[in-house]
């Protein structure tokens, strides 16, 4: 029997190496596998890095399609074109060929998760812009598995993943939406930071600011997010 294939795009350990590496985390394939899909690496074409300069995002955005030479648009394209679905993951650095993925998902309805600094991604690379958010040391908890509620749109997507209007998250991040641009903010936290956003024209266009690959295990309704992409991909 045929699997969905899930596309992981691969992050950047060291930013300052002459031999830089490329990554995947073990708890994001990991909860691909568990819900019986196939996780698969997408890595970048070159080891030039192009690390997103956050004080001048939409210059990058603008400028994006010109980072990368055509090979490296087309080896990015047929790694794509291997999978049913695209995740963009969490991670202290971001690099330009994240943003360009999620612009290329966009513009080609391809199923797509952005999730904490992959959630930055998706929407910088279709215009939008992110800021720190005003009390880094709230959201910044990566020890705990729970940290705050998000209160979730009814009339949304998301919602049809979690079927529920509050969910408890956990925290890790120091950067939040900005700009969503044309996306939909479909749900908040307390404070009204932005966690949830989408695209409610295209198939699965969804980024978030928590992670649910690091409760899967102990939370059927972040395994939920999962599962529904992986349905949404396969069909």
């Amino acid at each position: 029997m045929k699997k969905v294939v899930i596309g992981l795009v691969s992050k950047h350990s060291e930013i300052n190496n002459l031999r830089p590496d490329t990554f995947i985390r073990d708890e994001m394939k990991d909860a691909i596998f568990y819900n019986n899909a196939i996780a698969i690496g997408l890595l970048p074409p070159s080891k030039n890095i192009k690390l997103v300069n956050l004080n001048n995002e939409k210059n990058i955005y603008e400028s994006l399609d010109n980072l990368f030479t055509e090979k490296e648009k087309e080896d990015f394209i047929a790694q794509i074109q291997l999978c049913d679905g695209i995740i963009l993951s969490g991670g202290g650095e971001s690099d330009a060929y994240e943003m360009w993925i999620s612009k290329y998902c966009y513009e080609n309805d391809i199923p797509i998760l952005g999730i904490c600094a992959g959630h930055n991604n998706l929407v910088r690379g279709i215009g939008g812009t992110t800021k720190k958010v005003h009390n880094p040391e709230l959201h910044s908890k990566p020890n705990e598995d729970y940290v705050h509620f998000v209160n979730v749109d009814k009339n949304s997507q998301f919602y049809n993943f979690v079927r529920t209007e509050k969910i408890k998250v956990n925290s890790r991040h120091k950067n939040t939406i900005d700009s969503p641009l044309f996306l939909d903010v479909v749900a908040y936290d307390d404070e009204g930071n932005i966690e949830v956003t989408e695209a409610k024209n295209k198939k699965c266009f969804i980024g978030m600011r928590f992670h649910p690959e690091s409760l899967y295990l102990i939370d059927e309704t972040h395994n939920d997010i999962f599962k529904k992409f992986i349905e949404i991909c396969e069909n």
